[in-house]
């Protein structure tokens, strides 16, 4: 998953334990380009309302399950 790359941040910026709510990047618009990447690259439904108990990158991450922030 390019979580890196959705939050337009370099490569390899992004590990896991970065809480949502620190991150600048992450806003509404971040939320859409989730979704639709998390059903792009493996066909996962990930419906906002679910999004609401993510905490951190690696909360969205398992969500989508997807084992890495890069």
């Amino acid at each position: 998953m390019e979580m890196d790359q959705l939050l337009e941040l370099a490569p390899g910026t992004l590990g896991g334990p970065e809480k949502l709510e620190d991150l600048e990047e992450w806003n509404s618009t971040a939320m859409i380009s989730f979704i639709a990447l998390a059903d792009a690259n493996n066909g996962t439904r990930v419906a906002p309302r679910q999004m609401v108990n993510c905490a951190t990158v690696a909360d969205l991450l398992a969500l989508a399950h997807v084992d890495s922030a890069g």
